[in-house]
């Protein structure tokens, strides 16, 4: 059975095996510079989750804002693909919490 980095690899005649290149982790940044918090209950059978949009992090910042919401909300989530995802509702929480943090933040969605 092959390695899985064996498997991500392609073979050229012209120079033997070439590495795919290493994508830089991806960042949910706004344009204007304002935190967008969404409501979102599309795949996840009726149950709601905050989506925290537009904060211009690096990965091990926004998992550490991230761990904070969630201990202050009382309830789980993730970060992923530069998206903290908060399992609440309580968006005027998240919003007041984020503005304590000195982000200009806005509530989108319904």
């Amino acid at each position: 059975m092959q390695d899985w980095q064996d498997a991500l690899l392609v073979y050229s005649t012209e120079s033997g095996k070439v590495k795919p290149e290493q994508k830089a982790p991806s960042r949910s940044v706004s344009d204007d510079g304002i935190v967008r918090i969404h409501r979102e209950t599309k795949g996840r059978k009726g149950k709601g989750v905050s989506l925290v949009k537009g904060l211009d992090m690096p990965p091990a910042d926004l998992k550490k804002l991230g761990s904070e919401l969630k201990k202050k909300c009382g309830c789980g989530g993730s970060v992923k693909e530069g998206v903290i995802e908060v399992q609440t509702d309580d968006r005027e929480k998240l919003r007041s919490l984020l503005e304590e943090k000195g982000h200009k933040v806005k509530l989108a969605g319904g």
